[in-house]
């Protein structure tokens, strides 16, 4: 597996991800960047502002930095430095705050190295119209890779803070999408995750309008060597007629969809501004297995929004057992200021966190049944790391899976699944 830039013999920076399956993406770019320039002594925190305790572990991550490298240039970027860049410019520890789409571009880290960047360097992100692809020919530490495909989102879910670190919905030109996944393909990646804030949202703003299912369904065409391709979350109420067939008859197209329904309670999701009720979330499900009978689910929700009662909160939890969602991202509800959820009336914390807690005890209850589910079936394995000489990654459910020997890191192999835990599965190398 190819690592970035490895042969510029640049010293490499350290660049700490906070977040999202983007901002892992986009701290790959901004490490060759980094090395290009020749910007080594750094480290960059990339941070997260989905929650208040995001945004917590990004400044401990500051502060922990500091006393570990002394000497280095501390940058902060990401969505909590976009949204109140000054917080950040104010800790002593801090050398530098980059914005979003400052911390893309080439230019950026050209200025920081010749020490010609302001110390706070962080644009109007609702300005930006256009989205760049970047070639990018490995992601440290992953066997799978990234692929930018959107930015930005139009929506404003009420407890959501992301729009104003991200910016509008914009799209990446399908064909510069193709050559993106071409480059990984042949550096040695297997898998590719397309990637962005709202990827169902993809095309809207391109000629033509291409759907994200179009979108998909060229790519596969074009890049008849990649083996596997997964989708980030999805909307529920934006899947289109092209990637529902890419669903039920593309076997590329890995059996596993993340959805972001964030409650199972209708008048909770009003609240919340979602577009999609709990009858159409089942619906989709029902549907989706309809095509795929293998296919496994994932899913954000949120435990403790203002005004949720125990009723509301039922229903989230029955929604759960109701539609077998194996991998769950739970959230104790945050208050993100400047947010209209931030104004309606609170839960107490600890019941917020006592909800989550059970939101994941039945989660974990939901993935020990599938787990269980999968034993006798054969899987294809995505080897990720080797621990004590067995090779361990995700099947195409996204299920992690051990292997009963080793294999290269990259590389996918046929296996039986012979046992499972509560927390992965067993398996045997296929003859």
């Amino acid at each position: 597996m190819a690592d970035n830039a490895a042969d510029r013999g640049a010293p490499a920076p350290e660049i700490l991800t906070f977040g999202c399956r983007l901002n892992a993406y986009e701290s790959e770019v901004m490490r060759d960047h980094a090395r290009a320039a020749g910007l080594g002594d750094v480290v960059v925190v990339n941070s997260c502002a989905v929650t208040g305790e995001a945004e917590r572990q990004a400044r401990q991550a500051i502060r922990r930095a500091r006393r570990e490298r002394p000497g280095a240039r501390i940058i902060v970027t990401g969505c909590a430095a976009q949204i109140d860049p000054a917080a950040f410019a104010a800790m002593p520890e801090v050398s530098q705050v980059i914005g979003n789409a400052e911390k893309l571009k080439a230019e950026t880290f050209r200025a920081l190295a010749a020490g010609a960047s302001e110390r706070v360097a962080v644009a109007d992100i609702m300005a930006v119209r256009e989205t760049a692809s970047h070639l990018l020919a490995g992601f440290e530490g992953r066997a799978r890779a990234f692929v930018q495909v959107q930015q930005g989102c139009d929506h404003r879910c009420t407890f959501c803070i992301i729009p104003y670190g991200r910016g509008p919905s914009r799209s990446v030109p399908v064909g510069d999408i193709v050559a993106e996944a071409r480059f990984l393909v042949e550096h040695g990646y297997n898998e590719i995750v397309l990637t962005g804030v709202d990827i169902t949202s993809y095309g809207a703003d391109l000629p033509g309008r291409p759907s994200l299912g179009q979108m998909a369904r060229r790519l596969l065409a074009q890049v008849p060597e990649l083996g596997r391709l997964r989708l980030s979350s999805l909307d529920p109420v934006e899947i289109d007629a092209d990637l529902w067939r890419l669903i039920g008859g593309e076997p590329r197209l890995m059996p596993h969809l993340h959805l972001s329904l964030q409650a199972g309670d209708d008048l909770i999701l009003k609240r919340m501004k979602r577009r999609h009720s709990r009858a159409e979330a089942i619906a989709l499900i029902r549907r989706a297995r309809d095509l795929r009978p293998d296919i496994a689910f994932g899913a954000d929700l949120i435990a403790g929004f203002p005004t949720e009662s125990e009723d509301a909160f039922q229903r989230s939890l029955d929604l759960v057992e109701e539609c077998g969602i194996a991998f769950l991202h739970i959230f104790p509800y945050s208050a993100r200021r400047g947010t209209p959820a931030a104004r309606m009336p609170q839960l107490p914390v600890a019941l917020r966190r006592e909800r989550a807690a059970r939101l994941r005890a039945a989660g974990a209850a939901a993935r020990g049944r599938f787990l269980a589910a999968q034993v006798g079936r054969p899987a294809r394995l995505l080897v990720e790391k080797l621990e004590q000489g067995r090779a361990i990654g995700h099947s195409e459910q996204f299920a992690p899976l051990r292997l009963d020997r080793d294999a290269p890191i990259g590389a996918v192999v046929a296996a039986d699944i012979v046992a499972a835990s509560s927390e992965r599965l067993e398996g045997r190398a296929a003859a």
